[in-house]
């Protein structure tokens, strides 16, 4: 993908990003009533059918005060730059950020649900084996208007049903502008979205994880992969800072519910704790894996998502057979972990799993 000739950087701070507090700060600075704030965040962020594009389309905000915002902000909405269709209805959009680089996010339509998978780093310092992010290296943190700019300028913004944080980077190393970015999606002053409609991923980070469970009520996704510590590290370098049993032994102090009446039953108003499995061709998909994962799961109230692995450049791995998939689904399922087999979504147009790539030259 290329980003279009008139994406243009603004060095201008941006209302998009800011809570209602800091818009009441911003504006009382410049002379006007603290309200005034108010009424750009419902601009921003109250109004799901419509987006604006301009300072000057607040109507209900004067000309000259309009005009005294443009000297000192810019809006910070930034339209895709580019984008590729899958034959399956999966679109990846490549955003423009305020850094002048680019990250990916992908639109995965689904029946009476749409899906959108937002980026929150361009790059990322994780580094793990499968993953052709992790090849792009860290390039910079997104800030939450960023963030939020993928949804805001989404042209299929009102179709969307779910957000997950699982495109380019770890949400967990850039903490404080998902938590703001999540922040502005739930409350009632900004889009006002239910948390439990987002899911935030992590491979597991000392400290932020913490963080993360206590100030936040969005669901959470944990990057597994490899049940075994030595593994587990091989796959994923971020296993040596904390380790899975460290992040489990973690996760069972809180309260999670995620099991489901039947696979139809979505209907749980509870956070919901899942864990992220990609199953790779005779190296994690054996009855000792399954058997591992029993065991460390035991005592939480948890899912198990089995993901293919989508070959990416210079890396030996395969992805396993559906028979083997079935077979680890099945024995995680009767030792009572609820466990589905993610269906691989925009595979021909690199978007699945795994697949998000942007490093491009400013």
């Amino acid at each position: 993908m290329r980003p279009a000739d008139n994406q243009i950087v603004t060095m201008l701070p941006t209302l998009l990003g800011m809570s209602e507090e800091e818009l009441r700060c911003a504006v009382k600075e410049l002379g006007m009533p603290a309200f005034t704030g108010g009424q750009i965040a419902r601009w921003l962020y109250g109004n799901p059918e419509r987006s604006i594009t301009s300072i000057d389309d607040m109507t209900n905000i004067s000309k000259k005060n309009r005009e005294l915002l443009s000297q000192h902000y810019s809006l910070g909405a930034m339209p895709p730059a580019d984008c590729q269709r899958s034959k399956d209805g999966t679109i990846k959009y490549l955003f423009p950020t305020l850094s002048g680089k680019f990250v990916e996010t992908v639109f995965i339509p689904d029946g009476d649900r749409a899906t959108l998978c937002v980026s929150c780093q361009v790059g990322c310092k994780m580094n793990c084996l499968f993953c052709q992010t992790g090849k792009q290296g860290f390039e910079g943190q997104l800030t939450a208007g960023d963030i939020i700019n993928q949804i805001y300028s989404l042209p299929e913004r009102r179709q969307l049903t779910n957000i997950v944080f699982m495109g380019q980077g770890e949400p967990m190393d850039n903490l404080d502008n998902v938590l703001k970015a999540t922040r502005i999606l739930t409350e009632k002053w900004g889009m006002a979205w239910s948390p439990r409609r987002i899911t935030v991923s992590s491979v597991g980070i000392k400290d932020k994880l913490k963080r993360f469970i206590e100030e936040s009520e969005c669901h959470l996704a944990i990057s597994l992969h490899s049940p075994i510590h030595e593994q587990r590290a091989q796959l994923m370098p971020a296993e040596k800072g904390m380790p899975i049993a460290d992040v489990v032994a973690l996760l069972k102090q809180y309260d999670f519910f995620s099991k489901r009446r039947s696979a139809e039953d979505d209907t749980s108003r509870q956070r919901r704790l899942s864990f992220e499995y990609i199953v790779f061709d005779g190296l994690n998909d054996t009855t000792t894996h399954a058997r591992e994962i029993v065991r460390l799961l035991d005592g939480l109230d948890c899912r198990v998502n089995l993901i293919r692995f989508h070959s990416i450049p210079d890396v030996p791995l395969k992805t396993s057979d559906e028979k083997k998939l079935e077979t680890l689904r099945d024995y995680l399922t009767h030792h009572g972990i609820f466990t589905t087999i993610r269906a691989s979504r925009g595979q021909d147009i690199f978007a699945a799993c795994g697949m998000l790539y942007s490093k491009l030259a400013n």
